[in-house]
């Protein structure tokens, strides 16, 4: 969600609608003048505004992302996490995604105004309603832009994918022999689709920490 500045005159600017092709300026300028709306994306100069979030298709499996993240994020001092930062990719892309992970200094940047500018390195969508343009128009502006990861949950087919960027291309990580997903980008980031599927939180999290703690103990080896 953007923070909010004084309005100037918002009976001045017209308010955002579903659909309105705009520029980022533009986009921004009518945002920052609707208050009560608590999130709206630019994507390829088309706004989008969602509906209202349901418990078990929405809110509930982007809790458990956000765990997740947040559990690797407390282990590694360089890593920030969000939920649903306004991210600034081009001139026409100003996406909200549901969870970020990034790196500092890395990829992406903090703008003064207290936005994200550029890629983060990894990108979570949870997709029901909005399967359509996370899995097509964003995945296209993502992989465009050169964000290194992108997972996308699409509850209602209970599938998770885990896209990583390779020569220019968006490939689906293959699990290891124990299903597990690691990430390319992240050391020690892993994931049990089936665990977080199941909702099964505790097993999601102990996972991070044995990603983690294998990636502590690698590191230490290389020094020996």
């Amino acid at each position: 969600m953007l923070l909010r500045s004084p309005a100037r005159s918002r009976r001045d600017i017209q308010p955002l609608e579903n659909g309105d092709h705009l520029t980022r300026e533009e986009f921004e300028r009518r945002y920052q003048a609707m208050p009560e709306v608590k999130k709206a994306e630019l994507v390829e100069g088309v706004v989008y505004m969602p509906s209202p979030v349901r418990l078990n298709r929405h809110a509930y499996p982007h809790g458990l992302v956000v765990a997740w993240l947040g559990a690797y994020a407390a282990g590694r001092a360089n890593v920030q996490f969000g939920i649903e930062p306004t991210v600034r990719l081009d001139w026409e892309n100003e996406p909200q995604p549901d969870a970020i992970l990034r790196i500092e200094g890395g990829s992406s940047r903090v703008s003064e105004d207290d936005y994200i500018e550029g890629p983060p390195e990894l990108i979570v969508e949870i997709a029901a309603s909005s399967v359509s343009i996370d899995l097509h128009s964003k995945l296209k502006v993502y992989r465009r832009n050169g964000v290194q990861e992108y997972l996308v949950w699409q509850v209602e087919e209970a599938t998770l994918t885990w896209f990583s960027l390779q020569s220019g291309q968006y490939l689906p990580l293959e699990p290891d022999s124990h299903g597990i997903l690691k990430s390319r980008v992240f050391p020690g980031l892993w994931l049990s689709p089936s665990a977080m599927l199941q909702g099964n939180l505790s097993q999601v999290l102990a996972l991070v920490q044995s990603g983690l703690s294998q990636e502590t103990a690698t590191a230490q080896s290389r020094h020996l």
